[in-house]
């Protein structure tokens, strides 16, 4: 798997640096142990308040150093790639925050992080700083384990001993709270792909068909594989398992994490499925979905629960300097308002008639574009976003399950419904010129009788609005010689113009408009322009029932 990075050897403290140099002025620093020893920390701390310090191995951004900032860490320290810090580098982070009031380190349940935190713990305390520890175990992947692993539930306990940290509590106090709160956490995880650390092969365990179930931040594998299913079943495996963990019928706040490669479309769909969920009932609070502790690239996401009580929803709902920590929204329905009627104009509208020549011609129509839908996609992949099909297919749907609507009897008033079909619901350019050239014909059919003049009027409007011509390698290429043909030709002539106009795209090295005017020339050779080929396909077919 490819990767952005120079050297493996300096990714971790070059993103740092990233870090620092795009954040606030004055606001985040370093040590100058860079690079073996990699703290971050608060360039305005005075030292008057409790610190709170956390970290472990990179590839968990922002984790652990995008939460340094006022209302939530001191400082952070960094190890390598899903490496714990090391003693020294720990306890070099205590000497540099920690005043009179002492030091809270938050740790995540690993050996290696609870082994180094606590060894430099204990050198603190010799040397005569005040230091508390909470070790965060909120996984409940693993049934009966002992020492369950800490995870995005950590998240939690920064942002609550932060908040009461930040209000001068002191040590014993933000210790109490933080260690009451990682007991009430409860985390799970599922993804479809293991990570890939930059630098190193990268295989994935998992088959094509497969997703795993209670994996860790690391890439260790999960408890269990199963089977790709809709995320709403996918989800109700995963709450179904949390709900069993919640401590009666409380209040909590839910942490939707993006564990690092989920795109953004993929994890609204993810926070839609556990808010309809019946676990939604048992939350209050909302924080995500945001990748806020990730492990480098999975494909995966993880859930995180905490027990409400009034201190926790304070803290919780604090604002924070850093701006990784989303802001925290109340469970609430969907708004829905009203849309504005239409004007006297538009809702005049011919009636619904029934003509069956015309319904069955419309209706093998939208049939063939519908059936064209792979095609379309998979040519558009090679030349666009791969969507054609999808969207032409989509068009073709409304117009059939509209089909009794429509004004059958009268052409020029089917044209306009059909614009308007298009307009709202096929999406993207192509719906909208097509619902040009369909409004446009209309007019010029409902002023004179004569299909292929109005279709031709339909072209000039498309054209001029959407500025392709023959030759741009788009649907025009088809759609020109194809009504320019049926004027004088007929439909026959039409149809083999229309052919003849897609075939000629695939020796287009270069277009000029649509998506496909982005691609170079090597990729475009060969391969017909999708829009133009849907228009081969229509004309195919009217010649055919004609």
């Amino acid at each position: 798997m490819k990767h952005f990075f120079n050297r493996r050897e300096t990714i971790v403290t070059e993103a740092l640096d990233g870090l620092l140099l795009t954040s606030s002025p004055a606001r985040l620093a370093r040590l100058d142990t860079f690079p073996d020893i990699k703290v971050i920390l608060r360039a305005d701390w005075d030292k008057s308040r409790v610190a709170i310090i956390s970290g472990g191995g990179a590839g968990h951004e922002p984790s652990h150093a995008g939460f340094v900032g006022k209302g939530m860490l001191t400082a952070a320290v960094s190890g390598e790639i899903f490496a714990s810090p090391s003693v020294d580098a720990v306890l070099t982070a205590i000497r540099a925050v920690t005043g009179p009031k002492g030091v809270l380190l938050i740790v995540k349940n690993y050996t290696g992080d609870r082994l180094n935190f606590g060894l430099a713990a204990e050198k603190a305390r010799a040397e005569g700083f005040d230091v508390e520890m909470v070790i965060v175990a909120d996984d409940i992947a693993i049934p009966g384990i002992i020492q369950p692993r800490g995870v995005a539930g950590t998240l939690f306990v920064h942002k609550i001993a932060g908040y009461h940290a930040e209000a001068g509590a002191g040590l014993k106090t933000v210790a109490g709270l933080a260690t009451a709160a990682a007991g009430s956490i409860v985390s799970l995880g599922m993804s479809l792909s293991t990570c890939s650390v930059p630098g190193q092969t990268h295989e994935d365990r998992l088959g094509a068909n497969e997703g795993e179930l209670g994996l860790g931040i690391h890439g260790e594998p999960g408890v269990e594989r199963i089977s790709l299913q809709p995320i709403a079943d996918l989800v109700a495996t995963m709450t179904d398992r949390l709900a069993a963990k919640l401590d009666g019928a409380a209040d909590h706040a839910l942490l939707i994490n993006n564990l690092g490669a989920v795109p953004p479309l993929e994890m609204g769909v993810i926070a839609n499925a556990v808010l309809s969920s019946p676990i939604a009932n048992r939350v209050r609070l909302i924080i995500g979905p945001a990748p806020m502790m990730t492990a480098l690239n999975m494909n995966g996401f993880s859930l995180s629960l905490i027990r409400l009580d009034a201190n926790r929803e304070a803290a919780l709902r604090a604002t924070v300097e850093p701006h990784a920590w989303p802001p925290v929204t109340e469970r609430h329905e969907i708004a829905v308002l009203p849309a504005p009627a239409r004007s006297l104009a538009q809702s005049e509208a011919a009636p619904a008639s029934d003509d069956k020549d015309n319904r069955r011609l419309l209706t093998a129509l939208c049939e063939h574009l519908i059936s064209l839908e792979e095609e379309l996609n998979r040519l558009d992949g090679r030349v666009g976003d791969g969507d054609t099909g999808s969207t032409v297919a989509t068009g073709a749907r409304s117009i059939l399950s509209r089909m009794d609507t429509l004004p059958l009897k009268d052409p020029a008033a089917t044209m306009a419904s059909i614009g308007e079909i298009l307009s709202t619901s096929m999406g993207g350019s192509s719906g909208v010129l097509l619902s040009i050239f369909f409004t446009a014909a209309s007019k010029a059919m409902a002023e004179k009788k004569d299909i292929a003049a109005a279709l031709l009027a339909g072209l000039n409007r498309m054209t001029f609005y959407g500025g392709a011509g023959i030759g741009d390698r788009t649907m025009v290429d088809a759609l020109a010689p194809a009504l320019a043909a049926l004027s004088s030709g007929g439909v026959a002539a039409a149809a083999g113009a229309a052919t003849a106009g897609a075939q000629s795209t695939a020796a287009m090295r270069q277009a000029k408009a649509g998506r496909a005017s982005y691609v170079g020339e090597r990729d475009l050779e060969g391969v017909p322009d999708p829009g133009a080929v849907a228009v081969a396909g229509v004309f195919e077919v009217v010649a055919a029932l004609v």
